[in-house]
């Protein structure tokens, strides 16, 4: 019996003789359609492809083919071939709608990796093109189409027309508020209001407040009523954000909120009632915050019904391309002149270990688009710290190791041999160097975190510190 339908249209013959016999032989149902750009008359209307491999030729005008090919198999999920290894040709493919761009001549091993992700259920759920910049916030708003992404995206799907309680987990920078804001649009309580508090920048006496509001003469400058933030977000979503950062005393409070679904202003005795659907987040280890006694058990437990854990951006570093397009398009609309980066610029980005995610991409790009506007962007004129990488250093960690999922197909899934002759100790001291800045920069400097997510003594960690040098404000070394 054969497998999945997949359909491959390429103008050249020879590419059609060399990728036809890899699909039947991995037991594809495969047609093929050797078609001039345009001409879609021979095409069988009756088959229904899973997966379209589209071959680019030597430029995009086989691009033109996919919105033809799309009216016909709109559940189809597109792979593109190209013989360029261009980041800009990538990245318009991207938004076109294709699923993957797989450089040419590809690997049997390759394809048929490529073909199982795009016949995943996350794949085709996000298959349509991404659409224009700002449309609201829907998914396409949620930039990426990583594994680790598609998994957002699912995990987003799924509960966002729930009433279930959602807690973000993530770096900062990773777009946590971004996330919570998707949920809100995709649920039933879109046409309410979406209210936001970051619990870390109120004042603690001041916290309790702006959650729950005032009644007139409460306390000094009380001088007129004032509603809170579960009353504006009242049948809407309230985003708790940095919840980590909640006094013991407060967390008290909204624990009984949570419970009893009631409130009283300060200074009232009225209860309204709390009937907005509450998303927290946060980028502390709240798990390790309760073993500390800095965050309530019985609280994480009644936020933590549905956790989204997002990626960071060093994770999903095959992101970075459609990142960059989104950022400088969204800055287009905003009348910025654009710029182009080269294959240096973005090959230096997809090295650095951006400790502050999304946010820290985003706020580069808009840097280089002030300085050069017009102008081609290469590498130098990149900030010196995305230059990380001295001459004869090895790559770092993120770098080293490929796609666990292809093993399965015979594919190294360890790490990879440099090219020529190397030096181990200074290798593995590279691998070490970047864990440790990576763990600094998860604990926002706190050593003592660091150590607990490394799993050494905190001493110990100090001295690695010192042997490579790393920056780190010194109070938080004591």
């Amino acid at each position: 019996m054969s497998g999945p339908s997949v359909l491959l249209v390429a103008k050249n013959q020879q590419i059609q003789d060399t990728y036809y016999p890899l699909l039947i032989q991995a037991d594809y149902e495969v047609h093929r359609v050797d078609v001039d750009s345009g001409s879609y008359g021979r095409l069988n209307m009756d088959i229904a492809p899973r997966v379209i491999l589209l071959d680019l030729e030597d430029d995009l005008s086989g691009l033109e083919r996919m919105p033809v090919l799309r009216r016909h198999f709109p559940a189809a999920v597109f792979i593109v071939l190209s013989e360029r290894d261009d980041w800009m040709q990538a990245v318009t493919a991207m938004k076109a709608g294709a699923h993957e761009y797989l450089r040419k001549p590809v690997e049997a091993g390759a394809l048929h990796l490529a073909i199982r992700k795009a016949l995943s259920p996350a794949a085709a759920q996000i298959g349509e093109p991404a659409g224009t910049i700002d449309e609201g916030y829907s998914l396409s708003g949620l930039v990426g189409r990583s594994r680790a992404m598609r998994q957002v995206h699912d995990l987003i799907q799924r509960v966002a027309d729930t009433d279930a309680t959602v807690l973000v987990l993530g770096e900062s920078g990773t777009g946590k508020e971004m996330v919570a804001r998707v949920i809100h649009h995709h649920s039933k309580r879109n046409g309410y209001s979406f209210v936001a508090l970051n619990c870390g920048a109120v004042p603690a006496d001041l916290l309790e407040s702006e959650l729950f509001g005032h009644e007139k003469g409460a306390f000094t400058g009380a001088i007129t009523t004032r509603k809170g933030r579960f009353e504006l977000a009242a049948r809407g979503t309230l985003l708790l954000d940095e919840i980590g950062e909640m006094s013991p005393q407060m967390q008290v409070k909204l624990l009984r909120v949570l419970q009893e679904r009631t409130f009283e202003r300060v200074g009232g005795i009225k209860s309204l009632p709390a009937d907005a659907r509450i998303i927290a987040a946060t980028h502390r280890d709240l798990e390790a915050s309760i073993n500390e006694g800095r965050f309530r058990e019985d609280l994480f437990y009644r936020l933590n019904v549905f956790p989204i854990v997002l990626p960071t951006l060093r994770e999903r570093l095959d992101d970075i391309p459609l990142l960059v397009r989104h950022t400088l398009s969204r800055l287009e609309a905003e009348g910025r002149e654009q710029i182009e980066l080269s294959d240096s610029a973005m090959e230096v980005m997809m090295q650095y270990t951006w400790p502050g995610n999304v946010r820290e991409l985003q706020n580069i790009i808009e840097r280089l688009v002030i300085l050069y506007p017009g102008e081609r962007v290469s590498a130098e004129h990149l900030p010196d710290k995305l230059h990380n990488l001295k001459n004869g250093e090895m790559p770092s960690l993120r770098l080293a190791f490929s796609d666990p999922d292809a093993s399965e197909f015979g594919l190294d899934a360890g790490v990879i041999l440099p090219e020529g002759p190397f030096d181990l100790k200074d290798y593995l001291d590279n691998v070490e160097r970047d864990l440790i800045q990576q763990a600094l920069a998860a604990a926002d400097g706190v050593v003592t975190h660091a150590a607990q997510r490394l799993n050494v003594r905190r001493t110990t960690l100090v001295e690695k510190i010192k042997k490579f040098g790393l920056r780190i404000n010194e109070q938080n070394v004591a």
